[in-house]
């Protein structure tokens, strides 16, 4: 029988638990196998896995993909070799599960015959860990389970050798753990368990995994391995997740410090806690120090009062440096405010990298979704479409949305149920999690990463907005196209703009536009109102910008709207009565962000004014804001429009043409005609509050009493200005902008 040499890799979500190793049709060719074979995997210890073809991207890699049980029972890890080989099975008359030392399971009445449901056609050998899920059984357990995932031991299994689970078979439960097997981590979590981060986990398990596996490395190489790694990023994105996976894959003992936990108000009492942490780590090494929140315990030295924090701080940094054999002693921190941190333990020798563990994509959130609804039934969900709409979410918050999708169908089938009775297993059976569960709970689930800044997601779209054609066309092409299709500006060599200004009359619907453009391209919608960035300390003006363009990036694609740009951007060189010149420091803030976009891929800035002739000159450059869009009154066709809107849930007489109304409101903008139809149905609510509807004498009536946004003298301001931004004569200019100054 031949055997081959295979490289283990991650499984993939949806293989989790069910005892799949995945391989390329070349090996499965070599080794004689067909999908659905059962396998050898010779480790440390030999276990058995039914086979799948690997997805395309693994084609002759020579590689198998298995979960984190089956590689325990194989005893390695990932990126380690296996003896793989086609296996002789026998079926199997008796099988005894148990769970391991340190765990207790009270199994429900029909456990026996529901456990064995799953694990039909399962193959395992002696001593091997089943996994089931958490619905099979009561669970009183200690540990938060990796996914619902309940780990049983195989401790006596008849006939000897692989076997497979089929109808026949008899299965055995018991309640207490088996002695013998303690060595067994059987409830840790796994890298299957951690969503994207593939660059992330790499780099984390070359530093910290690898010293502890093969310390020899290192030292044929004349070097330390790295003493510490410090994992910074927003808070849900996984940080404590990987420190725990990596300790459990690498077998390591998990000591973890929650910064508050070790401070005390005794003198002397908080640096000797943590010191027993590290002496405890040392004797029990191979090991992992795991401090959360480490700017709650390691804050700058010279920004604190309190001498107690000197010292822990102090404290730490000798532990650090004085720690024996540091390669099998790691330190993992993990910190949401990087900054805060005491800059010593940030060298060589103490957190010798700092890996960020940013927000994830919509690759990463299809993963991350697919981890957490491994265990739902769900039913007409599109976990893709999810994943692409669910731009800013970390993995916390896609947890808690699946969790929320959950708790919507469980609301479904409560009128259905008597809960003092025990529920049939029949009616468990059909429960499904459907795609509009999934709708629903994501509208009251809110991505941590926009908490601060957070505005529901526009529900505009662009059947809400009349007439402006040209306006639309414009901002189509420069931000919903990038943030759509970012492929076809890179295939065509060019970059696509980075912000837009809108300007024209005021209520000509420059706000609606931009609230458009975001529910069309699906992006967050980050609304700043000019003057509320402004503030009188020093400082705090400009901080406000930097975090609203830090947070657009954390969570792109998204567009940040500038309303009223020009309270926010006037002209430098004016100065200010209280000569603070705040507007002209955020102004050079702007300026700066801007031209720190280049970097940013997936945000958009729109800026909206009615006076873009007192903005700063230098945000107006291509490159800032590349393209001016005028929003002016609407034709004849674009007045019809905007009526048809604004009249489409309104009874209308079968005497209103709105082709006449629109004839009678020239001049008219947007908001005014808005104004007109409301107008009109209140004077018909006026005349009986019994109406059914509205007539066109109503509107007739209403016209009369909604005065026109635009007159002669706005619309000449408006032409001299779209005139300047076209390129005009400095005559023009001068004539257009008396009060502007020229160089």
């Amino acid at each position: 029988m031949k055997d081959l040499y295979l490289k283990v890799a991650k499984a993939l979500p949806s293989d989790f638990g069910r005892g799949i190793a995945r391989i390329d049709p070349n090996t499965l060719l070599e080794l004689k196998l067909s999908p659905g074979d059962i396998i050898e995997i010779e480790g440390k210890r030999t276990t058995v896995a039914k086979v799948w073809r690997a997805e395309k991207q693994d084609w002759g890699q020579e590689m198998v993909r298995i979960d984190g049980f089956t590689r325990q029972n194989a005893d390695v890890g990932i990126g380690e070799r296996v003896k793989v080989r086609k296996a002789t099975v026998k079926d199997a008359q008796h099988v005894v599960l148990a769970p391991p030392e340190g765990t207790a399971i009270q199994f429900s009445g029909n456990a026996v015959e529901m456990i064995k449901h799953q694990l039909l056609k399962r193959p395992i050998v002696l001593g091997d860990v089943v996994p089931l899920m958490s619905s099979m059984t009561n669970p009183f357990m200690g540990r938060t389970l990796s996914n619902q995932a309940i780990p049983l031991i195989a401790v006596k299994v008849d006939p000897q050798g692989p076997v497979l689970i089929n109808e026949s078979t008899e299965i055995e439960l018991r309640d207490k753990p088996v002695r013998g097997y303690e060595e067994y981590k059987t409830t840790g979590i796994t890298y299957e368990d951690i969503g994207g981060l593939r660059e992330e986990v790499q780099r984390v398990r070359e530093m910290i995994e690898l010293p502890m596996k093969h310390p020899e490395l290192f030292q044929r190489l004349g070097i330390d391995p790295p003493k510490g790694v410090l994992l910074h990023g927003p808070p849900g994105t996984g940080k404590t997740l990987l420190a725990k996976a990596v300790a459990n894959e690498c077998g390591a003992e998990f000591y973890s410090i929650a910064g508050p936990e070790i401070m005390s108000k005794y003198y002397g009492e908080s640096e000797q806690r943590l010191r027993e942490i590290f002496e405890q780590a040392r004797d029990s090494a191979p090991s992992i120090i795991f401090i959360d929140e480490l700017d709650s315990i390691a804050p700058k030295r010279e920004e604190v009062t309190g001498e107690v924090e000197r010292r822990v701080v102090a404290q730490l940094l000798t532990m650090m440096d004085g720690l024996e054999e540091r390669g099998q002693v790691v330190v993992i921190g993990a910190t949401n405010r990087l900054d805060a941190i005491d800059p010593a333990l940030r060298r060589a020798g103490r957190f010798d990298r700092e890996i960020e563990i940013g927000v994830p994509d919509a690759s990463d959130r299809l993963e991350i979704l697919q981890i957490h609804t491994r265990g739902m039934p769900l039913e007409g969900v599109d976990l893709n479409r999810i994943a692409a709409i669910s731009h800013g979410f970390v993995g916390a918050d896609l947890s808690g949305l699946s969790k929320e999708a959950a708790m919507k169908a469980l609301r479904r089938y409560l009128p259905e149920l008597d809960l003092d009775k025990e529920i049939p297993r029949e009616f468990l059976e059909k429960m499904r999690v459907t795609g509009d569960d999934f709708a629903a709970a994501i509208k009251d689930v809110q991505p941590s990463a926009m908490r601060e800044i957070f505005l529901e997601p526009t529900n505009t779209r662009w059947s809400d907005v009349g007439g402006l054609d040209e306006a639309k066309q414009e901002i189509i092409e420069a931000i919903e196209w990038p943030l759509k299709s970012p492929k076809k500006f890179k295939d065509m060599g060019i970059r696509p703009p980075k912000g837009i200004v809108l300007y024209g009359p005021p209520g000509t619907g420059k706000t609606l536009l931009a609230r458009a453009v975001a529910g069309e391209s699906e992006a967050n919608f980050i609304n700043i109102r000019g003057p509320e960035l402004l503030s009188k300390w020093v400082g705090e003006s400009e901080k406000a910008v930097r975090e609203t363009f830090r947070k657009a990036r954390q969570v792109s694609p998204s567009i940040i709207f500038f309303d009223e740009l020009d309270a926010l951007a006037p002209a430098r060189g004016g100065g200010g009565e209280d000569g603070s010149r705040v507007s002209e420091r955020v102004v050079n803030q702007i300026l700066t962000e801007l031209d720190g976009l280049v970097e940013l891929e997936g945000v958009v800035v729109i800026g909206a004014s009615n006076r873009p002739d007192i903005i700063d000159p230098a945000l107006l450059r291509p490159g800032r804001f590349d393209r001016l869009v005028y929003v002016g009154a609407p034709s004849k066709e674009g007045r019809i429009g905007i009526l048809k809107i604004h009249t489409r849930n309104m009874p209308l007489a079968a005497d209103v043409d709105l082709g006449q109304i629109a004839d009678l409101t020239e001049n008219y903008v947007g908001s005014d005609l808005e104004a007109i139809c409301r107008e009109a149905a209140m004077l018909a609510l006026r005349e009986s509050f019994e109406a059914k509807e509205v007539s066109f004498r109503h509107f007739q009536e209403a016209v009369k009493k909604v005065k026109p946004t635009m007159n002669d003298m706005i619309s000449s301001y408006y032409k001299s200005i779209r005139d300047h931004f076209k390129g005009g004569t400095s005559k023009e200019i001068q004539k257009a902008f008396p009060t502007y100054e020229y160089v």
